[in-house]
């Protein structure tokens, strides 16, 4: 099974600082899943790959957009900090 996510923000920046932010999970998955995050101008998308149960596939892409959710709003409040 695959699945692919691509998230598009307003700035380069912001697509950097989350692709960083969720990237480490690129390393560290157990066998059978591989995932791949990559950011290019304004957009980041990341690569599933599950050959296990499809409930790994969701829980991973639930972890995932968890984790995207919380680098953005770390760059959102970085960014109201900053004035």
């Amino acid at each position: 099974m695959k699945a692919v996510i691509t998230l598009k923000y307003k700035t380069e920046r912001d697509a950097r600082a989350v692709a960083e932010a969720v990237s480490p999970d690129n390393a560290k998955t157990p066998a059978g899943l591989s995932v791949k995050t990559f950011g290019k101008g304004k957009t980041v998308t990341t690569l599933i790959e599950c050959s296990g149960r499809l409930e790994t596939l969701l829980s991973t892409l639930d972890d995932l957009l968890s984790c995207t959710q919380v680098a953005e709003k770390a760059v959102k409040i970085l960014k109201n900090e900053k004035g």
